[in-house]
């Protein structure tokens, strides 16, 4: 590095986002101490950039390197490369520094972000500078969530030959793509794509399916991690279970079911639905009358299995593995519509979140398929009137479609969930295809058909007869016994107002309610939006900070399925590659400042 540079840092302030983060006024001092710095700025991002003001100065100091620094400097970078080049400098020598890129959010963010500083001062990038020392690896591969992605890359890794532990909370594999009827924008069946998947997991001699289970302990380091596992009791022998369905027959006691969202029931014993793997059924030990009374009340099931596959004395267990690496694909949630008071979600009863209607649509639901509005019937086991789905209820005339329901919100979410346009899309065609009588309204903000023949969706949706209206609905209220929408349209610039029978809410995806616990016990980082947050936004889209983990799908930020496909296959050919060459990189975030910082010297020369 020529030691005569005559250095410029300009450090971006963003505002109330910063605070708490890194602490700018400390990179600013340390800034200043680099060899060839002369100038440090610290700017307030909403201040307008003046390229031609801003080649004055430089002209007058006459710099030959600027950095900028800060979460998305990037933005900035157009203004400043035009002003080098205005004062006569290099506009090649105008350097990024960018938190954001770097992941910089976790445990002393501060020096970290130093480090980043101090690598484009240097001419160096941070991925060259921050590379931990390779170790080990354990050949075994422990993955967190079975949905698309953790059964994408449990197979992956699983047909290399090497051995693969998966790990899902719930009683099946499938995630929410097994909730779904059609994938956009082919209308594929989601069953017929995924079902194989998971039929070939469960069949797998390199794969240990771990259901009902959930991680409690994680000790060791890179390439030798030891995992405790707490495994929950099914009390239903899965070797001896045929799915027959005889003990869900005699059950008495119905609840609510996880797998339609609530708007069917299932038995205490249960199979979470048809095409479940483990295909076996299992005991819900919170809802069982024999489990609930100690064995005073009830067992009709154990008395109707013809193969003596219920034990209701087994217990949870605890079981610990050792891997080398640890794969996380624990998806998502989606947003509570119950936090928008406006939309009157629990209130109408025929206001449905995406998720239900994806089950009330799916030929495997408790309709069969059919489109229909709740009806009022009442319930002689607790002698209370119910609003439930019938397969001879009323189909609706009308129906409206509410994109960004939580999302592209700074009172809720404020990023963009990316799914939700096209799902609502979806919808319209299945209303279409379905109730083709029927009068069908999207309500959209902007339309983000953002992937490989969405836009062509979009228009063929059009043409399917759908009334598409751009501004945002404002309140559902009822009016003589019928639901109307309050809204604007922004293109004809009036307010509307339309009655309508079923409104559809297109909620958003947000982090699961345990992200931050799970993140706590692996060591990783999550971004302020909750999301678990990868290495490098760009070029190390499914690593963390701690060698050896690695992060795929939804959990990472929202995306489709083919995109979650993707990362899940790439995140696979990462951990390959570690076992292949029999070693891996270490923790990043154990690296100095001190350490980054001699790397970079060493590199610059």
């Amino acid at each position: 590095m020529n030691l005569q540079q005559k250095i410029g840092i300009f450090i971006f302030q963003n505002g109330d986002e910063d605070r708490g983060l890194v602490d700018l006024q400390a990179i600013s001092e340390y800034s200043r101490n680099l060899p060839g710095v002369i100038q440090v700025n610290v700017v307030n991002e909403k201040k307008k950039l003046n390229p031609l003001v801003l080649a004055e100065e430089f002209k007058k100091v006459g710099f030959s390197r600027i950095v900028l620094a800060g979460n998305s400097p990037g933005y900035f970078k157009p203004a400043f490369t035009r002003a080098m080049g205005e004062s006569g400098g290099n506009p090649e020598e105008v350097r990024l520094a960018s938190f954001r890129e770097h992941g910089i959010g976790w445990e002393g963010p501060t020096d970290r972000a130093k480090a980043v500083v101090a690598c484009a001062v240097y001419g160096i990038p941070f991925g060259l500078a921050a590379v931990p020392e390779t170790v080990p690896v354990n050949p075994a591969t422990l993955i967190i969530g079975g949905g698309v992605a953790g059964i994408q890359a449990s197979l992956e890794i699983a047909d290399a030959g090497y051995k693969v532990y998966l790990v899902e909370r719930s009683g099946t594999i499938g995630g929410h793509m097994a909730m779904f009827d059609k994938t956009f924008p082919t209308l594929d069946c989601a069953a017929c794509i995924l079902t194989p998947k998971m039929v070939a997991v469960g069949q797998h001699p390199n794969i240990e399916l771990m259901v009902l289970s959930e991680i409690k302990e994680v000790k060791g380091t890179p390439g030798a991690y030891m995992v405790s596992i707490q495994k929950r009791a099914t009390r239903v022998d899965p070797k001896a279970c045929v799915a027959c369905n005889a003990c869900s027959e005699v059950c008495p006691v119905s609840v609510p079911s996880e797998f339609d969202v609530g708007i069917a029931n299932r038995k205490a014993i249960y199979i979470p639905f048809p095409q479940a793997v483990p295909n076996a059924y299992i005991i819900d030990g919170s809802a069982c009358n024999y489990v609930l009374s100690d064995g005073k009340k009830c067992g009709a099931c154990r008395k109707k299995c013809a193969k003596d596959a219920i034990h209701f004395d087994d217990q949870d267990k605890i079981v610990d593995i050792e891997v080398g690496n640890i794969i996380v694909t624990t998806g998502y949630d989606t947003f509570d519509a119950h936090r928008i008071d406006r939309y009157g979600y629990g209130v109408y009863p025929n206001i449905l979140t995406s998720l239900e209607f994806e089950r009330l649509t799916n030929a495997s639901g408790p309709t069969g398929g059919k489109i229909v509005m709740k009806t009022k019937k009442h319930n002689k086991r607790t002698d209370t009137d119910e609003w439930v789905f019938d397969q001879e209820g009323p189909s609706p005339k009308s129906v409206a479609i509410i994109h960004c329901v939580g999302s592209r919100d700074q009172n809720y979410n404020p990023y963009c969930s990316r799914v939700c346009c096209m799902y609502s899309l979806k919808f319209s065609h299945l209303v279409h295809e379905k109730l083709p009588d029927a009068v069908c309204y999207e309500y959209y903000i902007d339309m983000r058909a953002f992937g490989k023949g969405y836009e062509e969706f979009f228009e063929r949706i059009k043409h399917e007869g759908v009334h598409v209206v751009r501004g945002r609905s404002a309140r559902i209220i009822e009016k003589d016994g019928q639901m109307i929408i309050k809204g604007e349209d922004i293109i004809h610039d009036t307010v509307i107002e339309l009655p309508v029978e079923m409104v559809l809410l297109a909620v958003g995806l947000q982090p699961t309610k345990d992200a931050g616990d799970l993140a706590a016990l692996l060591g990783i980082e999550r971004v302020h939006d909750g999301w678990f947050s990868e290495m490098e936004y760009n070029v190390e889209p499914t690593s963390t900070e701690r060698g050896g983990i690695f992060v795929a799908g939804v959990c990472q930020g929202p995306k489709d399925i083919p995109d979650t496909v993707a990362q899940a296959s790439a995140v696979a050919a990462r951990v390959l590659k570690s076992i292949v060459s029999g070693k891996a990189l270490g923790s990043r975030h154990r690296m100095t400042l001190l350490d980054i910082e001699q790397k970079a010297i060493a590199l610059a020369g």
